[in-house]
């Protein structure tokens, strides 16, 4: 896609820097990328040392034109130029090429999530606590794993336990054959019988769709059949209801490591922006809310990760951050989870975009073997 440059662009220009501006911008974005450091045309040159037509002068002119663009900017009179939102946006739809998995982080990953000798035993809350840490490994920033949404997971089967004072334990199976537990408390006692009743009304009408959609159409079924079904339909109402009532239920799970990575990034010097950002993280409904954004935007890389860089973030607490972010479902269920890397704009996007590829489709491949195992 063609970068967003500024108004300064005369009406001859083309829209994108031609293949030596492309070339020059690629060598920039890849040694800022290393050190941190705004790259001057003297580094560039001695990259080019044999190449004809790339003399020092010739160079400049280029970064020059480049900032034209909309994607270098010099942040001071001497220095070197750095990449721009729009300059990093260019580099990641344009210039990175075929992109794959280094060796060493494929067996890196494999033995970490123990795809060698898998059992499928492990609890899937347990596997996303763990790809969440290494993800974080792997990026040295956020690693963040969002489990798919119970409210909008598909139910395969469900059963109500009933407990001490007004308590209740909601037993629900969904697909791919994933058990929740979960204690929810009513303000009226209801008989074992009355649970067992409604768990059968429940599981023989309804089987294979959300909870979100069986609450709905059990209030249709209410206004519509009130005479025969409002005892059973209304228990099962408050049952549903209360079974996605918190936070975690309508946005699925979130679990984060590495938090504490960002403290030592030059990048986020600025401490009342860092503290935003941290609250940010800690805002679990808004962060889930951020990546669910991420994961429907239309930048893609490969149809599959999706990648929002700096001011491009809807939140301005994320305005100095990159955003790496690929969805991944449970079985052919509809529920969508997600897997994330968070850092700053200058984050690896080519070896972070293949990681996070690579480990949503393992975390999609464990969670079907393991169901399948149950």
């Amino acid at each position: 896609m063609p970068a967003r440059g500024n108004n300064s662009k005369s009406k001859n220009k083309p829209d994108f820097p031609d293949t030596r501006g492309q070339l020059i911008l690629s060598v920039i974005v890849s040694e800022h990328l290393s050190s941190g450091q705004p790259v001057g045309s003297k580094v560039i040159a001695k990259k080019f040392a044999n190449k004809s037509g790339l003399s020092s002068a010739t160079i400049r002119n280029v970064m020059s034109e480049l900032e034209t663009y909309g994607l270098l900017e010099q942040p001071h009179t001497s220095a070197g130029r750095v990449p721009t939102d729009e300059g990093y946006r260019f580099y990641v739809d344009n210039l990175l090429g075929v992109l794959s998995l280094s060796n060493e982080d494929l067996s890196f990953i494999n033995k970490e999530l123990g795809l060698n000798d898998f059992d499928g035993e492990e609890k899937p809350d347990r596997l996303m606590e763990r790809t969440s840490q290494l993800l974080s490994a792997l990026s040295n920033n956020i690693g963040i794993v969002v489990s798919p949404s119970l409210a909008h997971d598909r139910l395969q089967h469900i059963e109500f336990v009933n407990l001490s004072d007004k308590r209740i334990l909601v037993v629900l199976v969904s697909a791919p054959s994933i058990i929740h537990n979960k204690v929810i408390r009513l303000n009226e006692n209801y008989s074992q019988d009355e649970l067992d009743k409604t768990a059968r009304y429940l599981n023989a009408e309804f089987g294979g769709k959300s909870l979100l959609a069986i609450r709905a159409e059990i209030l249709t079924l209410m206004h519509e059949e009130k005479a025969l079904f409002d005892s059973l339909l209304q228990t099962a109402m408050i049952l549903t209801s209360q079974s996605i009532e918190s936070e975690n239920d309508l946005h699925g799970e979130v679990f984060i490591d590495g938090t504490s990575n960002i403290l030592t990034k030059s990048d986020f010097a600025d401490l009342e922006r860092l503290r935003k950002l941290i609250r940010t993280i800690e805002e679990k409904s808004r962060l889930v809310q951020i990546l669910n954004e991420c994961v429907m935007g239309n930048k893609s890389v490969d149809n599959k990760v999706q990648v929002v860089i700096g001011s491009e973030n809807s939140a301005d607490s994320l305005q100095d951050c990159a955003i790496i972010t690929a969805p991944y479902r449970v079985g052919n269920d509809s529920a969508v989870g997600s897997l994330s890397v968070i850092g700053p704009t200058r984050i690896e996007y080519a070896r972070m975009i293949s990681v996070v590829s690579y480990m949503a489709r393992i975390l999609e491949k464990i969670m079907l073997e393991d169901s399948s195992n149950l």
